[in-house]
């Protein structure tokens, strides 16, 4: 596998300075990235059609699935642990805790022990809401991804998510 890798590098590396074409494919499908691109566009489509009509974002839907989860398992609910688990930027994650807020799903409060923590948990409106729209968001999955092995492609994305 390793020696697939690099003779594809060596193969971008070769073009980039022999003064070739800068890709290392010959089609835009033959290149993993674009293809990742395309599939995460795709699906990301797919499940903003299904929140839509709800008014919640993506971001805004992962962040209510999150807390509904960490509340069932018991654990202590702060904006850190949302970004740490979530991947998405500290900033993005207050922006849609303050809008969940807003729209009375989540409340936020101090930490009780760690004063620059924020916690976070889902308000009865927002857990009923979340535990509805769970549903509808893992049968576009399960549509989405029924060609591959499900098994197979967790371990894909599990390997490539702790990459960066």
């Amino acid at each position: 596998m390793w020696l697939i890798r690099c003779q594809k590098r060596w193969k971008r590396w070769w073009r980039l300075h022999v003064g070739e074409s800068p890709f290392g494919f010959d089609k835009p499908e033959d290149s993993l990235g674009f293809l990742l691109w395309q599939t995460t566009i795709t699906w990301q489509r797919l499940i903003k059609a299904v929140l839509e009509p709800y008014e919640i974002s993506h971001a805004q839907f992962v962040i209510m699935a999150l807390l509904l989860w960490l509340e069932e398992h018991h654990h202590d609910t702060t904006q850190i642990l949302l970004v740490n688990l979530s991947k998405l930027d500290k900033m993005t994650v207050s922006q849609s805790l303050k809008k969940l807020s807003t729209q009375g799903l989540v409340v936020r409060t101090e930490h009780a022990t760690d004063t620059r923590a924020k916690r976070a948990a889902l308000t009865e409106k927002g857990r009923a809401l979340v535990r509805q729209l769970v549903p509808l968001v893992e049968q576009v999955d399960a549509d989405f991804f029924c060609a591959v092995s499900e098994e197979s492609l967790i371990q894909i994305l599990l390997a490539l998510g702790n990459e960066g």
